[in-house]
């Protein structure tokens, strides 16, 4: 039988924020590389363990309140980076992430739709 793929069931924004996390054996900061309602990737300079249980703390926007996750897994680690999925979430929170997402997701439909007619239309050479 042929191994299951993973396909991620929420698309993972690109984004550049400052982020601290920790866990029992760690503490750090980095910067979160993507975004999701479910998890988020971060880039660091410690090691983490995967498998491993962490709160992380997220500035979006560079804004203080910090978006806290009071429980999340370390799913995978490479080199540098690693992803969290979100477990325990305060509403408080999610309604924000949610709020910060939308944005994300109409600046970047609003993008696409721009980039699509920029090459549909016809080039003016003189």
């Amino acid at each position: 039988m042929a191994p299951r793929r993973y396909v991620r069931t929420y698309y993972r924004f690109p984004l550049n924020y400052p982020v601290i996390f920790g866990g029992a054996p760690f503490v750090g900061e980095g910067v979160l590389s993507n975004l999701s309602l479910k998890g988020c990737s971060v880039t660091c300079d410690r090691e983490v363990l995967c498998g491993s249980e962490v709160r992380v703390s997220m500035l979006l926007n560079h804004e203080p309140p910090a978006l806290p996750v009071e429980l999340g897994t370390i799913k995978w680690v490479k080199g540098n980076q690693f992803g969290v999925e979100f477990v325990r979430v305060p509403v408080e929170t999610q309604q924000r992430l949610n709020h910060r997402l939308r944005i994300e997701l109409i600046e970047w439909l609003e993008q696409r739709h721009r980039h699509s007619h920029s090459s549909d239309s016809p080039r003016q050479d003189n």
